[in-house]
């Protein structure tokens, strides 16, 4: 199995790192779950007791935790018991300006990012401003638990008692067991109070499945999967990076209405055809590259699958970047109300 991640360089990071298991068993005869999202594709797993989120904040950043998660050795993600989906509430009126992932034990020992599968952060308050039937997705981490680095001048715009929905996916493909694991995410902010001014970017999420959920089942051979978005919004993409899984070859984003290909992202793998890395390509020199309302843009993915049979919810195709409205005040049409949950394992250290 291969983690892999992308950013948009020093300035621009932006990135989801989920992880591909090979061997992933169908699901077990355990207490299953339904777990949320668009990242799972509808699998089912066993619950894991007691993992709970907390936050805790010392003026400048939130570091949100979230545990504890035992894994033992040689464990697949559909054998691994995987948290509950938990409830962050927002506690400060501002910017969110970046993330810094780590995974350590009960006495502060770093834990290798391998065991995590992924996280995905959701803000269930506002939807998704190219596939309004999705929540915003605001943050992933996977095994290789990337920073995402500050914009200076941007920020990610945040209103106290926000809820954003924490999806989190463990494994254990290690030879090594390990007991009492948090994820900690540590979050510097910037408090709207303050007299200063940020431009608000919204994470954008282009997929080959459009609107629907990201994985795909990969046939064995070259295959090429197609999806389109339509931007609402006039405004600039900074720059992109992508996600793909293993056998990829290359990630194409093309605006279709301006018959304009806007990136190609060539992946990088190995002798095996494991994923090492995607590129990315920034658009800063230029100001950004302008999307205008109505532009339908097409994503492109394909693959070499090179196994001989196909691989059930084996690919993905995902370009993601931070987009800037010209207007943001016509993004608040964006603003929901939170769906109300049952806020399993929940505390809150302040």
């Amino acid at each position: 199995m291969r983690t892999i991640t992308f950013s948009l360089a020093s300035l621009l990071a932006a990135g989801l790192i989920l992880a591909q298991d090979k061997h992933a068993d169908a699901p077990h005869d355990m207490e299953h779950m339904q777990h949320g999202g668009f990242m799972q594709g509808g699998m089912h797993h066993a619950v894991a007791k007691g993992v709970k989120l907390q936050q805790k904040l010392d003026g400048h950043a939130i570091t949100v935790r979230i545990g504890p998660m035992n894994l033992p050795a040689h464990t697949s993600h559909m054998k691994m018991p995987q948290p509950p989906d938990l409830i962050w509430q927002i506690p400060i009126d501002g910017w969110i300006l970046a993330y810094s992932p780590r995974l350590v034990d009960a006495n502060g020992n770093v834990v290798p990012g391998r065991v995590l599968h992924h996280s995905a952060f959701w803000n269930e308050n506002r939807a998704d401003f190219l596939c309004p039937n999705k929540e915003e997705h605001i943050f992933g981490a996977g095994g290789e638990l990337t920073n995402w680095a500050e914009v200076p001048g941007y920020g990610y715009r945040v209103k106290m008692g926000d809820k954003i929905r924490v999806e989190t996916m463990i494994h254990n493909p290690t030879n090594t067991s390990y007991k009492n694991v948090y994820l900690e995410v540590s979050i510097p902010y910037l408090q709207a109070d303050g007299g200063a001014k940020l431009k608000s970017v919204y994470p954008a999420w282009m997929d080959v499945k459009s609107c629907g959920n990201s994985s795909y089942d990969l046939p064995a051979g070259n295959s090429e999967k197609v999806g389109t978005v339509t931007v609402k919004y006039n405004g600039v993409l900074l720059g992109v990076g992508g996600h793909m899984h293993d056998y990829a070859k290359q990630l194409v984003l093309e605006d279709a209405t301006r018959k304009e290909t806007v990136a190609t992202l060539d992946a990088k793998v190995d002798g095996h055809g494991e994923l090492l890395s995607m590129p990315t390509v920034l658009f800063l020199d230029r100001g950004g590259y302008k999307f205008a309302s109505g532009d339908v843009l097409k994503i492109s993915a394909t693959y070499d699958n090179t196994t001989g049979k196909s691989l059930r919810d084996g690919a993905m195709g995902i370009v993601v970047g931070y987009f800037v409205p010209t207007d943001d005040s016509t993004m608040t049409a964006l603003r929901r109300k939170a769906v109300a949950h049952k806020m399993v394992g929940m505390s809150h250290d302040q």
